[in-house]
Formats: C-alpha cells, structure tokens, sequence
C-alpha cells in the first residue's frame, strides 16, 4: 500500500530493545525510511529512561516523536518503562508501539493497562518481521497525526 507523499516533518525513534539482531534488522529496515530523521537505540530500561529524562550521556538528545519498546528487557523490564512514560506528564504523550516476543495474555492486558499505544507480537519469520516494521512505519509516520514534541 503506498501512500501519497505528504509533508510532515522527520521523525525521531527511540528503539528500546535489547537484541542486537532484532535491533540491526529494524535500524536497516528504517534506513531508507523519507519519514524518519533520527533512530536512537538503547539496550535496556534503565538505559531508556536515561534517555528520555536526559541523563548523564543522553544530555543532548531530542525527545524521540515514537518509542518501540520490548518487554522483556534487563535491568528494567519494558512494562516498568512503559509505566513510567505514561505515568509523567512530560513524556505521556509520546506513542509507545510494545515490540515484543511475548504473546502472553497478561503482558498484553498489562500493556493496554499502562496505556500502550499499540502491542505487536514479534514474528518469527525474517519477510514478516520486516513487514511489521515496514507496517509500523506506514501507520506511525505517514497515516497518523502525532503531537509536536513538548518539551
């Protein structure tokens, strides 16, 4: 499905997930992407609060337009991240798409409980992963309005 190219402008992503395979893939499956300006990769939760509340190295950093967050991270597991982004006023309006392995009932409830934006299920196959991601970027940055970033 293509869309008619629409002015918007770039968009910035913050990937949190700790796979470097599954991190690579999606960095080269972006990078063609005339949507996106900026994708930021961190490796776990601590590191993505870090992030998004600007500390230590991530001084400088914008505040990502979208977050594709996993679950099942260490230090900090997604659904403490997630809470934690939608439970302050500051980051609660950035879109949170959970890009997970899990298709377990609880972590999907949960997820929609912390106010996910959406919840997909990592596929196993290398064309559908790449679809997913493809499919991410149609929906989130050429058919959806988001907010301007207020930081």
């Amino acid at each position: 499905m293509s869309l008619p190219p629409r002015h918007v402008k770039s968009l910035t992503i913050l990937l949190v997930e700790d796979s470097k395979s599954d991190a690579l893939l999606i960095e080269e499956t972006l990078s063609e992407s005339p949507f996106l300006e900026q994708l930021y990769i961190v490796r776990d939760g601590v590191e993505a609060t870090d992030f998004l509340y600007h500390r230590e190295k991530y001084s400088d950093v914008p505040r990502p337009d979208l977050i594709v967050l996993d679950l099942n991270l260490p230090k900090k597991n997604g659904q403490e991240v997630l809470a934690e982004i939608k439970a302050d006023e500051t980051l609660k309006t950035i879109p949170v798409v959970i890009l997970t392995t899990s298709c377990n009932e609880i972590d999907i409830l949960t997820s929609y409980r912390h106010h996910a934006n959406c919840y997909l299920v990592k596929p196993l196959g290398l064309d559908q992963f790449i679809e997913v991601i493809k499919s991410i970027e149609l929906f989130w940055f050429a058919i959806v309005r988001l907010p301007f970033a207020q930081n």
